[in-house]
């Protein structure tokens, strides 16, 4: 399966990155129902992805970076606020919003379950309150494997979700609580390239055991699913990324994470990205390393 991948002096373009049975990933899904409580008064009514920074929402600076890489159709989950992502659908025909009426007693895998009607393709699947670097969408469409979850190495924000892999590092366990874990390998971005099989098993799960999990996240489901479908985690080094959660975390984006990106990707001579290995982390090494056990997302 080959690439055919593009560099051009603002970003790339990606005339040949396969899916499943080589089609092109022309399709983005963005999870964004959730209602971002612990960011208090911080998102003054609004969704956390209109959080602005730049001068520009979160998600906006998101979908321009996936309309870069050469998607054509983003779905959009909705659910707190929903009209703020109406509009911004009117704004870009890309883009299509499904609301989950019931957001406020349910988790993100229930979001992503509303949108099964609405997708019959591989896709990207991302969180709406994301800051990120374009080389990590590059490297997701540049891997030849089907199913492949982004991470990467740690960056002690707080609130991390760890990852446990096999020796061929396909996805074993995750969890924010380290000792959970047998062994931690990296931590996860929260972008993931899923087939439509992958999707189709999702589903599949999680209608035999609902209503009882409406509010299971999707990464729990994944692992649900990891016996049966075999998802790659593929740590990136050195990437600038961040979520925003809570007040710490959106300091740490605007003051950090943001000007970092900036920088990156306003050189035009950062074309690619620290790829590379290391080994795992144990437990131990978490503790030692100040990776403490973080609770509640």
């Amino acid at each position: 399966m080959g690439h055919d991948l593009h560099e051009t002096g603002q970003g790339f373009s990606l005339s040949s990155c396969r899916g499943t049975g080589g089609g092109i990933i022309k399709t983005a899904v963005i999870v964004a129902a959730g209602m971002g409580k612990r960011l208090g008064s911080r998102t003054n009514g609004r969704p956390k992805g209109f959080l602005i920074i730049d001068e520009k929402p979160i998600i906006e600076h998101s979908i321009a970076k996936l309309l870069e890489a050469g998607i054509d159709k983003i779905v959009i989950g909705t659910g707190y606020v929903s009209e703020m992502y109406e509009h911004l659908a009117s704004q870009y025909p890309q883009i299509q919003c499904v609301c989950n009426e019931r957001y406020e007693s349910t988790g993100s895998m229930y979001t992503l379950y509303q949108l099964k009607d609405y997708i019959s393709e591989d896709f990207l699947l991302l969180e709406s309150d994301l800051i990120y670097e374009k080389k990590a969408l590059r490297r997701l469409l540049e891997e030849e494997r089907q199913d492949v979850i982004l991470a990467s190495t740690f960056t002690h924000s707080g609130d991390e979700v760890f990852i446990e892999t096999d020796e061929d590092h396909y996805l074993v366990n995750l969890s924010k609580r380290a000792e959970d874990l047998g062994s931690i390998y990296a931590e996860l971005v929260g972008i993931t390239k899923l087939s439509y099989t992958a999707f189709e098993a999702l589903c599949r799960y999680v209608a035999k055991i609902l209503p009882t999990a409406s509010t299971l996240d999707y990464e729990n489901a994944l692992i649900g699913i990891s016996k049966d479908v075999k998802l790659f985690v593929q740590r990136l080094h050195d990437l600038a990324w961040c979520e925003v959660d809570d007040e710490s975390h959106w300091n740490r984006a605007a003051l950090q994470i943001y000007p970092l990106i900036q920088a990156r990707e306003a050189d035009r001579s950062n074309g690619g990205w620290q790829g590379g290995e290391a080994d795992g982390h144990t437990k131990a090494e978490i503790g030692r390393r100040g990776y403490g056990d973080q609770s509640g997302k």
